[in-house]
């Protein structure tokens, strides 16, 4: 009996215990919460609309895949790729480098986080939680888009965002399958339909965003100025500039006046401390003016210039070298690159469907990076001069941070260069009165998301001296 009375006490101590620690945790959680987000709503999940359409996913001459709308209810069609990122859609979906674009994402559950505010701004009047003002994409593909969501930031569903901004949506399909017929074929075309079956006679209405200038569309169309604390002042052509690009700059002390894709900045270079080329959706062969401008400023000015994304290709052709159509191109944050400086493995953020040929590449410059899982070229470098670009992009947004350093790089050289320029020229400063920048925009002028028009682009392309690159 003794024995038996004496397990029951230690039962009841162990529970006891239990329940105390049980009771500490939760008051420990509470206090947590409670003082380290004050400002932050209470998310609840928030449902989808009810009865959501029919909808097919149609690949040109390929298969069909029958779904349902969460999005606009508007027929699209564009260039199908596919992106292996787990997480940041709103970030992915807001890249310009997306523009015209069919985005089909591998990850099974998409939107179960909702949608952040596009109303909060950093310090640097940058939008916090996007890329850039809209949804880039023509149309979005998920396998299970999440009814409900639950996050601290998000106001709204997936589904609401893209029916808000005419995104056209689909979910309910074999994503698995379509991947696979994209790894196999390479990118097509392809359309989403909404609220009736596919008609193959339909197939004429596919619409090639290859026909037209996407980085006219998303580039600024007058100057704008981002500010920082530093001292450094550097020009950057926007050709669809992520929000995180320039952060990066911004954060480390340089301010940025941003111009549109085809200025001749040549002209302008001596007023600043480095230019940089952004990123931007399309063919690079379609920005002969942003070309023409880079080969003269390398012929004419030891300036530092770093390019991302598009903004490697261009300064790949501007210095002679060849771009190539990737298969299916490389869209995700998790692509093994090499440093051939250091012998160092990064994993990197991409999205681009081109790609330089490092064949190619002029005897001044030599490859600088290389992508681990096809052998494609990741960057370039100048053998004796600031000048280097890489084809993944850095400052993620989303991904992973491994090769924000080269930020740092590219702001040392600039820091280089205008100390050096202050010593060769102390009498002679070339900087433009900071009232003139004070009077510019302090956001992206004039972009706007309106439908791809094609015919325009088409007579367009037939314009362009494409002899020049």
């Amino acid at each position: 009996m003794f024995v038996a009375f004496s397990k029951h006490l230690a039962v009841r101590s162990l529970n006891s215990k239990i329940n105390s620690a049980c009771t500490r945790g939760t008051r420990r959680l509470a206090t947590i919460s409670d003082n380290a987000f004050p400002q932050s709503p209470i998310t609840r999940p928030k449902a989808a609309p009810a009865n959501p359409q029919p909808a097919t996913f149609t690949i040109r001459d390929g298969p069909i895949f029958s779904g349902h709308s969460f999005g606009s209810y508007r027929d699209v069609s564009g260039e199908a790729v596919f992106t292996t990122s787990i997480v940041g859609y709103p970030e992915s979906l807001t890249d310009p480098s997306y523009r015209g674009q069919i985005l089909v994402f591998t990850q099974p559950l998409i939107g179960n986080y909702g949608v952040p505010s596009r109303e909060v701004r950093d310090e640097f009047n940058l939008l916090k939680h996007f890329e850039s003002e809209y949804i880039q994409p023509v149309g979005v593909v998920v396998a299970d888009v999440a009814r409900k969501y639950s996050h601290w930031t998000a106001i709204q569903s997936l589904g609401d965002w893209c029916t808000q901004q005419g995104v056209a949506a689909i979910t309910g399909v074999d994503t698995r399958a379509i991947v696979t017929f994209l790894r196999e074929r390479g990118s097509t075309l392809g359309k989403i339909s909404i609220g009736e079956a596919y008609d193959a006679d339909q197939d004429e209405a596919f619409q090639d965003p290859a026909n037209v200038n996407l980085v006219k569309q998303v580039s600024t169309k007058a100057p704008f100025h981002v500010a920082s604390a530093g001292d450094l002042h550097v020009a950057l052509i926007d050709c669809g500039v992520k929000e995180g690009i320039l952060r990066s700059l911004a954060q480390r002390g340089a301010s940025v006046t941003v111009f549109p894709w085809d200025f001749p900045i040549d002209r302008l270079a001596h007023h600043f401390d480095g230019v940089f080329i952004s990123n931007g959706p399309g063919d690079p062969t379609y920005c002969v003016p942003t070309v023409e401008a880079l080969r003269n400023l390398m012929g004419s000015s030891q300036i530092p210039v770093f390019g991302i994304c598009l903004g490697h290709q261009l300064l790949a052709l501007a210095a002679g070298a060849k771009t190539t159509k990737l298969k299916y191109g490389n869209r995700a944050h998790n692509i093994p690159c090499l440093d051939l400086t250091t012998g160092r493995c990064h994993i990197t953020s991409q999205n681009h469907g081109y790609a330089v040929d490092a064949n190619t590449l002029s005897p001044d410059f030599k490859e600088y990076w290389v992508n681990l899982n096809d052998s494609s070229n990741e960057g370039m470098i100048h053998k004796s001069r600031p000048i280097f670009s890489t084809q993944f992009h850095p400052e993620a947004k989303g991904g992973p941070m491994d090769t924000a350093f080269l930020f740092d790089i590219y702001l040392e050289s600039v820091r280089r260069y205008k100390d050096n320029k202050g010593l060769l020229l102390p009498n002679n400063d070339h900087r433009v009165e900071s009232l003139l920048f004070n009077s510019l925009a302090k956001a992206r002028v004039g972009v706007r998301t309106d439908s791809i028009n094609f015919a325009e682009g088409m007579q367009q392309r037939k314009q362009d001296n494409r002899d020049l690159i």
